[in-house]
Order: C-alpha cells, then sequence, then structure tokens
C-alpha cells in the first residue's frame, strides 16, 4: 500500500505533494493505483449479484446470471477507467484558464486518487441494497469532493481563490461527465446486452 494512499485518508493536506512528485518522476505511476482499485467495485458487485442478491418483493431474491453479471462488471471497469481519464483530460484542458501546466498524466493520476473514496466503496456491493448504497455513494461523494477542493489547489500550485474557482469547474465537470457515462453504461447494458434475471424463492 503507498504512502499517498494511506495519507489521503489521514494527512489528506499532505498526499497531494507526494503524488504529484511520484507523477513527475514516474509518469502513469497512477495506473497501478487506477487499475487495481477499480477492481473492488467491479468485483464485489459480481459477488453480490451473483450470489447474495437482492429483494424486490417478499419471500425472492433476484440474482443475475453469470454471464449477464460478467458482462456488466466488465462493462463497469472500463466505465470507470475510461471516465477517470477523460476527466483527467477535461481537468488538463481547463488548467489553462488557471495558468497551471500539469500534464495529462499527472491530471488523470489526480483523478484516480481523488475517486479512491469511490472505489473503497465498491466494497459494500457484495451486499446489493438500494439504501445502503445510496448511504454508501453518499459519504464516498462527500469524502471525494473534500479530497478534490483541498487536493486541487496544492497539486496545481494556486492561491486559495483560484484553486476554489478551478476546483469547482471541476466538480461541475465532474458530475456532468458521471451522470452522462454511466446512463450510458446502464441504456447499453439493459438495450444491447439484455441482462437474464433469476428470481429464487425464499423458504
Amino acid at each position: 500500500m503507498s504512502a499517498p494512499f494511506v495519507k489521503l485518508f489521514t494527512h489528506p493536506e499532505f498526499a497531494w505533494k507526494d503524488i504529484r512528485e511520484q507523477e513527475q518522476a514516474q509518469p502513469r505511476h497512477y495506473l497501478a493505483h487506477l487499475l487495481l482499485l477499480a477492481l473492488i467495485p467491479v468485483v464485489c458487485l459480481f459477488i453480490g449479484i451473483t450470489w447474495t442478491g437482492w429483494s424486490l418483493a417478499e419471500n425472492e431474491t433476484v440474482r443475475l446470471s453469470t454471464a449477464s453479471a460478467l458482462q456488466l462488471c466488465v462493462l463497469l471497469y472500463l466505465t470507470i477507467v475510461a471516465g477517470v481519464m477523460l476527466m483527467g483530460v477535461f481537468i488538463r484542458w481547463m488548467s489553462r484558464t488557471f495558468d497551471a501546466r500539469p500534464t495529462v498524466n499527472q491530471c488523470i493520476g489526480f483523478v484516480a486518487y481523488t475517486a479512491t473514496p469511490y472505489f473503497l466503496a465498491g466494497i459494500f456491493g457484495l451486499y446489493p441494497n438500494r439504501w445502503l448504497a445510496v448511504i454508501v455513494l453518499a459519504m464516498a461523494s462527500v469524502y471525494s469532493t473534500f479530497l478534490l477542493f483541498v487536493g486541487l489547489p496544492k497539486f496545481m500550485n494556486l492561491n486559495k481563490d483560484q484553486g476554489l474557482l478551478y476546483s469547482a469547474s471541476v466538480w461541475g465537470v465532474g458530475l456532468l461527465v458521471l451522470v452522462t457515462i454511466l446512463v450510458e453504461m446502464i441504456l447499453l447494458w439493459f438495450n444491447v446486452l439484455q441482462p437474464e434475471y433469476l428470481r429464487v424463492p425464499v423458504s
């Protein structure tokens, strides 16, 4: 487990300097963090929707077939990785407005580390439940937003006012990208891949 990863939760205000230095010294250093942690929600969700299942009616558990679950999880993994990279490109593009000159790799790395709470929240995919998902995702969103507003000014070496405006802009774009890419993924899965549900009576 890397020191910056731990610092994100113990001393987040100091983690970003280490992360930027790592990306300067080793371009694409973030890839291991992104590709491995993105597996957490994917693997846990696969287990949750094929073994645990969820209830839509009393005395009935709904699961997905292994093939449908695998399709969903592969699609989710590709969506996560593509979304992080797309946000990195957006941050690099917006940096010109604020006289910051990060590389694309540094920006993607920043997004990958900022999204860490979402990756860890994926553990709760082991137990698919609508209200649990809402609560956990809300908590992950709050902490990721905190990491964004604390980290971006330090990562980009900006003053407080510029950092606040830049962070707010990134937050707005990030919300738009997140909603758009998830909606497209869900529509593709439902309309093209056509999931197969298994309804199991509870004895």
